[in-house]
């Protein structure tokens, strides 16, 4: 068994199954929140289900509280959660995590994030300008998440990402700070970079792009 406890959320959805497995191939001990625990596709020893809602801190706290990393692969969901939900999990996060005395943190986010290493080329800025045309409230709620997170003290990583494909193929990866020159990621590529950045620093307080190569 790995010596980390991990606390998941988001483990049903499109990248978070994907990161579930991955954790638990690992032998990493996971407790996993969700909404609807019937779509959870494992049965594993490792493996603690929590029903709930990340918009309850009470829940959150409970599901952080002997847990060494939170990963967050939250989306909006289906049925879809509220278009503010990134602000109001990642208050409830940083809380939880801060009282508990621990510092590590991985989420997931978009490619129309925007932080001030930027160096988007022509098409990633018409992919942020097309989720702001579309979807302006999540989106700039997407960025809102990343200035709580740039304002507080913990080791957090924001993994911005183009489109994912649910797909157990591992390739080579791209990663940077300024652009996404990639239109696609694998699930399990995001998944074993994730697992890389468990115990690597070399991102902490970034907001990395990765793609497949």
């Amino acid at each position: 068994m790995q010596d980390l406890k991990i606390a998941l959320i988001g483990a049903t959805g499109k990248a978070g199954t994907y990161i579930l497995k991955a954790l638990l191939a690992q032998n990493f001990q996971v407790k996993a929140l969700v909404r609807n625990p019937e779509k959870i596709r494992f049965n594993h020893s490792a493996l603690t289900v929590t029903t709930g809602d990340v918009g309850d801190g009470e829940v959150v706290q409970d599901l952080i509280n002997g847990c060494d990393v939170v990963i967050s692969a939250l989306g909006l969901g289906n049925p879809a959660s509220e278009k503010t939900i990134f602000t109001q999990s990642t208050v409830n996060i940083i809380t939880a995590i801060e009282s508990l005395g621990l510092k590590r943190y991985i989420a997931l986010t978009g490619l129309n994030v925007n932080t001030p290493l930027d160096n988007k080329d022509e098409k990633t800025r018409l992919a942020t300008q097309w989720m702001y045309d579309h979807f302006p409230v999540s989106t700039a709620n997407r960025q809102k998440e990343y200035d709580i997170l740039t304002e507080s003290k913990l080791d957090w990583t924001l993994i911005r990402l183009p489109l994912i494909m649910q797909t157990d193929e591992q390739t080579s990866i791209g990663m940077g700070l300024i652009n996404c020159t990639g239109d696609q990621i694998n699930a399990a590529n995001l998944a074993q970079f994730i697992m890389d950045q468990l115990r690597a620093v070399e991102f902490v307080r970034q907001a990395p792009f990765i793609w497949n190569n």
